[in-house]
């Protein structure tokens, strides 16, 4: 008896595992000498060819126009593919609903949902609580949309904490909040700055327990300035790496200051990568030049550039 043929869909070796992710985050510029140093920032990291660019919202939509208009530039004059930050705190439903949809006609394909900081004085309405209320609000403005879209889908992200959100009771709580963001419909979450290997490797495995099953990209900040440090620390509330600290405080000069920097956030990244991180976020704080640093300590595995093009390490 002869052997059954082989179906035309048997299915193959297993494809390669796939490369890395590679983002950044931008924030609009607040004045036309932020700009002109934006740009430059913009052209040289287009350069290493990422998967996408975030760009930040202000409080309640305080630099909407500043923030569409960057956005719309990059979509026309880059090869970049923008993903766009949007919070809820302090806007109505009917305000979120018609920015989701000039930022699809924009031709803006990726969203990342945030409820926000809440303004100290209270002031503002804001008939989406949470961030996951967000999720569900572009889910529905996409299905409008869905004849534009194509496949009639955005890419929706959201925020993740590697250590406690500073207005959340527990880090449990934190992981069922991202446990209700998947299940509003988010695709992935990006980490909010962390500076111990063992935070990251600890959320992934409580939200793995919990049943959130979206990539978790782990959000890192070029670690080469004390003052940033302090700040991040204060503002939300982020653990401190104090040994860190001190070491770029005593550093001689700013150069010694940024190679210490350099290789710690390059040990982190490498740390999460190696604790199954599906890529790297790079907080860039519009500054190119230490961010280029960590990439190519860093040697992430990428996806060759067409023509051979693009910063090469």
């Amino acid at each position: 008896m002869s052997p059954p043929a082989k179906s035309a869909h048997t299915v193959g070796p297993p494809a390669s595992e796939p490369y890395p992710a590679l983002s950044y985050e931008l924030f609009p510029p607040r004045s036309s000498s932020a700009a002109e140093t934006l740009w430059q920032t913009i052209r040289e990291l287009e350069q290493t060819s990422p998967d996408y660019v975030s760009v930040t919202y202000g409080a309640s939509g305080s630099n909407r126009d500043t923030a569409v208009e960057l956005l719309g530039r990059l979509l026309a004059e880059t090869s970049l593919k923008p993903l766009a930050h949007l919070t809820c705190v302090g806007n109505t439903r009917e305000y979120l609903f018609n920015l989701v949809d000039e930022l699809i006609t924009l031709g803006v394909r990726g969203i990342l949902a945030l409820r926000g900081d809440q303004p100290q004085d209270s002031s503002g309405h804001s008939e989406l609580v949470y961030a996951s209320d967000l999720v569900q609000l572009i889910r529905t403005a996409e299905r409008r949309r869905t004849a534009h879209l194509c496949a009639g889908r955005l890419a929706v992200g959201v925020a993740a904490y590697a250590t406690k959100h500073p207005e959340s009771p527990s880090f449990d709580h934190d992981v069922e909040a991202l446990l209700a963001k998947q299940a509003a419909g988010a695709d992935f979450a990006i980490t909010q700055v962390f500076f111990f290997p063992d935070h990251f490797e600890r959320l992934v495995s409580a939200a793995r327990r919990a049943g959130v099953e979206m990539p978790i990209i782990p959000g890192v900040m070029p670690l080469t300035s004390v003052r940033r440090l302090d700040r991040l620390s204060e503002l939300a509330g982020i653990e401190m790496d104090h040994r860190l600290r001190d070491r770029l405080a005593a550093a001689d000069d700013d150069g010694a200051r940024r190679r210490i920097g350099v290789q710690a956030t390059v040990d982190l990244a490498n740390a999460a990568l190696d604790a199954g991180a599906p890529g790297i976020h790079l907080y860039t704080f519009n500054e190119h030049a230490a961010a280029l640093d960590v990439l190519d300590n860093l040697q992430l595995r990428r996806p060759p550039i067409p023509g051979g093009l693009g910063r090469t390490a």
